[in-house]
């Protein structure tokens, strides 16, 4: 047996249920007499919907469908060798279920060591060899490619990328020594770190050709006859394919400068992998692909044995798995049909929703709002908003057209509401306000109507209390901006039945949306995590710690962004208005800073000037603030903030906010956009012991987006 046979061998004994994908071999005479062509179909014999993955027994089964083409080329029997996928899928790379059961370095490095044995070979062998993607290609399934001389791509391919970074690893079977060296390192950053940061960005079929990592590109319907068309011409000498020459001096420093800006200003130094991916770029250049290729072997095993990596496939399963499954949802048979949609307001919030229900359901929405200039500029922004989809290339004018037709505005709720399913308002955040929308929207909406309210913090269950029925009612929250941030907080009030709680979650789906069920608590699940921090770092702020200091705080946990730029994201008066709302539920662990009131009742929206180029603190809000003379360092501020966090965790489920400890994370990454490095939030607090500094345990089980300890 080999030594990579060997490896595999031991790496499939830890992990007996992948889905193996197998290596078919078939042969076929190319055209115009080029000879005799080995094609190999990576397929796991399943539909597009279970793309095909690489574990170890399938990078076995490669390696055999390798030997068989060697022996086949040494003989003469065939003129080249060329790889593709099943139907709509290429590969999408390592099968991250086989990761995650790893429990030392020795296998986590035997895993780099296989990949890169078995896809070497395609490289070294007698014959030209050719890579068709064909469809979506990820990870893995990219490297394999960029093994092969020469690589062809669909105009139709979907997706594709190199997403490790984003997940916590490194393109560790070649992608991170063959790209740049392939299309310079320049492009390269910007496929291996921005796109991966950059919420795993994909590629389609185009963007692959024009970066030079496809030697031609063919439409989809016919687009393995044309590749295989095209190889013919390339053997038979009729076509050269020729590259750009590389730029190996300063271009290659810059570059790697370049993605190094960009991973600081994404994770800020708090998560190792894109740091890792760019210190074996900047050593490709010299183009020594065996170093290159032991130093990805070296960067995956460690990768692999540390918590980044566990949190990243743990919000990688939140994203992909759970969300797609929401705890507590009724049965979706429950669910009515919607077929018009009615908007309560005009504003900005209530515009973006119009153009969401518009985009995603394609019914009529109708805006109502209290005079006709508010509606008028309601229903503009949706056209406009359109208008920019149509010029962007994202809708034709058909659709741009229809979409316009479905949206309009009215001052009459009667007529308006009186055939609507489902009605949402977002109207001004007080209580009195929003029960008096509800009772005449409730007086004209048919009996099976859902009232939905976009509230951010207050009592579904109180507004509902003074209707007629109150089991329609239900929270529907959602995050601005509406267009790009992915969670629906769907709040169950007191007496909401199942009927609608159910249509609610059918229309969040619709709407393409992570719908997370919340219990009808204070501020729900994300606005309570970050009022409960964003309350510490004010108060230690109001105690006398530099503005400066304290916004540093949270850094290494390579948040989005700082707290002092979330405030001024959220709006001063907004957290000013939810922590209120937060203080008089729970006094005792939220506070009201008089600071930040000051800076509302004076009318500032920001608390930042950027006249030197860096934020610093407004003069005029400096002189609106009073604080004592007590100053924590940074290390002081987020131990604070963190202890903070883990308790109000600990009490959110404690009351039953939401089902688990999975949800409150899943609500953090896809509502306040925390990094999958940190698995959402419980994972970080787990790993650092904050959990069990602060409530006396941890909130998931070890093995649970940690490393697992050996049997």
């Amino acid at each position: 047996m080999s030594e990579t046979a060997e490896l595999l061998k031991g790496a499939a004994e830890r992990f007996p249920d992948e889905v193996v994908t197998e290596a078919h071999v078939r042969h076929l005479d190319l055209p115009a007499g080029a000879g005799r062509f080995a094609l190999i179909t990576l397929d796991n014999g399943l539909d597009h919907t279970k793309p095909t993955t690489f574990g170890a027994q399938s990078l076995a089964k490669l390696d055999l469908a390798i030997d068989q083409v060697e022996k086949e080329a040494e003989e003469g029997e065939i003129v080249g060798v060329g790889v593709t996928g099943k139907p709509f899928i290429f590969a999408v790379g390592a099968d991250l279920k086989g990761v995650e059961v790893l429990t030392n370095h020795e296998d986590a490095l035997a895993i780099g060591k296989g990949g890169h044995a078995v896809f070497r070979r395609l490289g070294k062998l007698g014959v030209p060899t050719f890579a068709y993607y064909n469809g979506a290609a990820m990870g893995g399934g990219v490297e394999v490619g960029l093994h092969c001389d020469y690589r062809t791509v669909s105009q139709a391919l979907p997706a594709f990328s190199l997403p490790e970074v984003f997940l916590g690893l490194v393109p560790g079977w070649g992608g991170c020594t063959l790209l740049p060296n392939l299309i310079g390192a320049d492009r390269a950053v910007s496929v291996i770190i921005e796109n991966s940061l950059n919420q795993n960005r994909q590629l389609k079929g185009k963007q692959v050709y024009e970066l030079g990592i496809a030697d031609a590109i063919f439409e989809g319907a016919d687009f393995l006859e044309e590749s295989l068309r095209w190889t013919a011409a390339v053997l038979k000498g009729e076509i050269e394919v020729v590259r750009s020459e590389i730029d190996r001096d300063e271009a290659w420093d810059q570059a790697v400068a370049r993605g190094k800006e960009i991973a600081d200003s994404k994770v800020h130094g708090a998560a190792p992998a894109a740091y890792r991916a760019l210190d074996i770029i900047a050593q490709a250049k010299n183009g020594d692909l065996r170093a290159g290729f032991e130093a990805e072997d070296k960067a995956l095993a460690d990768l692999i044995m540390g918590g980044e990596l566990r949190s990243g496939i743990y919000a990688f399963n939140l994203v992909q798995k759970r969300a797609k499954r929401p705890a507590g949802a009724p049965d979706k048979s429950l669910a009515r049909p919607v077929t018009k949609v009615g908007v309560v307001g005009a504003g900005l919030m209530a515009s973006q929703l119009a153009l969401l229900f518009a985009r995603r359901l394609e019914v009529p929405v109708v805006l109502t709002d209290i005079d006709q200039e508010r509606v008028d500029k309601g229903v503009g922004y949706v056209h406009e908003e359109i208008d920019k989809l149509l010029l962007k290339g994202r809708v034709n004018q058909d659709k741009a057209n229809r979409l316009k037709g479905l949206v309009s505005g009215s001052l009459d709720k009667a007529t308006a509401f009186a055939d609507a399913d489902f009605v949402i308002e977002a109207v001004f955040e007080e209580m009195g306000v929003k029960q008096q929308v509800f009772a005449e929207v409730e007086a004209v909406v048919p009996e099976h109507a859902i009232l939905a309210t976009n509230t951010s913090s207050l009592s579904v269950s109180e507004m509902a209390s003074k209707l007629k029925h109150p089991e329609r009612v239900v929270g529907f929250h959602f995050f601005n901006p509406v267009a790009i941030l992915p969670l629906l907080e769907i709040v169950r009030g007191e007496r909401t039945d199942d009927a609608s709680l159910a249509t609610a979650f059918s229309v969040a789906k619709s709407l393409k949306k992570t719908a997370v069920l919340v219990k009808d608590a204070p501020a729900f699940v994300v606005n309570r995590v970050l009022t409960r921090f964003l309350g510490e770092v004010l108060r230690s702020i109001d105690e006398g710690t530099p503005v400066d200091v304290a916004d540093r705080a949270l850094a290494p946990l390579g948040l989005p962004m700082s707290p002092i730029v979330l405030l001024e994201l959220v709006g001063p008066a907004v957290a000013h208005h939810v922590a209120g709302t937060l203080h008089a539920a729970f006094p005792d662990r939220f506070a009201v800073s008089e600071n930040l009131g000051r800076v509302v009742a004076a009318g500032k929206r920001n608390l930042y000037v950027y006249d030197t180029g860096k934020p610093e603190l407004d003069p005029e809000v400096a002189a609106l603030f009073e604080t004592g003379d007590t100053a924590l360092t940074e290390e002081q501020v987020r131990e604070r903030a963190l202890n903070a966090i883990a308790e109000e965790v600990r009490l959110m489920l404690d009351e039953g906010v939401v089902a688990e400890a999975q949800d409150i994370d899943l609500c953090l990454i896809t509502g306040a956009g925390w990094p999958f490095h940190l698995g959402g939030i419980t994972p970080y607090l787990d790993r650092e012991g904050v959990s069990e500094r602060a409530t006396g345990k941890r909130f998931l089980a070890p093995g649970v987006a940690s490393v697992p300890v050996p049997a």
